[in-house]
């Protein structure tokens, strides 16, 4: 606003007074890409209530550890017929509005010959891409991690929206006895933030996960204290990149005691910690948050999101399990076709 004033006085002295030019306030709105409310619509999508993702997007290395639990070999064909039974479950998509891919698999058929992106699809589910390319250790902070992928990501993702993709994955890792050092929470947090920006300029929703490790015998008031660090940071850097945050999707872990801590926290208390850590660094902008079960058991992982979801939340809060999905349906196939409908 100009000055309404002809003139001013200083140090007793009458001078005429020029009016000032208007600073009109710099905008701090989130850029909108192309796709922006595309990516608004498939968040809503995903988070939509009664449903959660499945986390099939294990490497292929982890996955043969799966395989080889049942004894079976890791190979194409047997890490396919895996895969296209998770995918053909039947009523799948009346609990799953997401699944998420490894590579081989975005590109891979069934052992039907369908295309898996093509199965999802038709049943309603969203098909989503892990996209990370692992963890690298940081140089002269032992025990602490770094996500790689960054480069050419841009191209990436750009090739997995024409497969058929609409949402994706990034992992990152903190550890709390290690750490976390400044410098590795620093890495996690922009290293996610800038993936972020990079997926929705392409039209994928991003999944943010900062994925804090059960590992070490701290309490439960040490992985709040942590969690909250990390969740602060890393939405200072979304905003920083503009990230739409009605176009983002969370995967948090529960706050819960550490692995070999002596007490073990009851899923009333998982929630009630958890859920104050959300309220306050998560906005209410965000459509929701897929929590990963994080070497929980797949008891204790449905208790405890059971009892966060006993009270309103400003967002939908729900599931991205792997293994507390797979295990039970692993066990009981065996690798034998005959156990496909058990």
């Amino acid at each position: 606003m100009a000055l309404s004033v002809k003139s001013l006085q200083v140090n007793g002295a009458k001078r005429s007074a020029k009016p000032m030019a208007v600073v009109k306030p710099r905008s701090v709105a989130a850029k909108a890409t192309k796709y922006a409310e595309e990516l608004i619509q498939t968040a809503k999508n995903i988070a939509r209530p009664g449903h959660g993702l499945l986390a099939m997007d294990e490497s292929n290395a982890t996955c043969g550890k799966r395989l080889d639990s049942i004894g079976l070999e890791n190979n194409v064909t047997n890490r396919r017929a895996y895969r296209t039974i998770l995918v053909n479950t039947p009523g799948l998509n009346q609990y799953i509005s997401g699944a998420i891919l490894f590579e081989e698999t975005l590109y891979d058929s069934t052992d039907c010959g369908k295309k898996f992106v093509d199965v999802l699809k038709s049943n309603g589910i969203i098909p989503g891409i892990k996209v990370d390319k692992g963890l690298a250790p940081v140089a002269n902070f032992p025990g602490e991690t770094w996500a790689m992928g960054l480069e050419g990501l841009d191209k990436r993702c750009a090739e997995y929206y024409k497969a058929g993709a609409r949402f994706c994955k990034w992992r990152s890792v903190v550890t709390i006895p290690a750490g976390p050092s400044a410098i590795a929470a620093r890495e996690t947090a922009y290293g996610l933030a800038r993936y972020a920006a990079i997926a929705q300029n392409a039209g994928l929703v991003p999944i943010v996960e900062p994925e804090i490790l059960m590992d070490g015998d701290h309490d439960i008031n040490r992985t709040l204290e942590v969690a909250e660090s990390i969740w602060a940071e890393t939405f200072k850097y979304l905003a920083d990149n503009k990230v739409i945050f009605e176009g983002i999707l969370l995967k948090p872990s529960m706050v819960t005691p550490g692995a070999e801590h002596k007490n073990r926290a009851t899923p009333d208390q998982v929630a009630d910690y958890t859920l104050k850590m959300l309220r306050r660094r998560v906005p209410p902008a965000v459509p929701g948050i897929m929590f990963l079960s994080g070497g929980q058991s797949e008891m204790e992982a449905t208790l405890n999101l059971n009892s966060m979801n006993k009270t309103p939340n400003p967002w939908h809060v729900s599931f991205s399990y792997a293994r507390a999905l797979q295990n039970s349906t692993l066990k009981a196939w065996q690798g034998k076709p005959e156990n496909v409908k058990a």
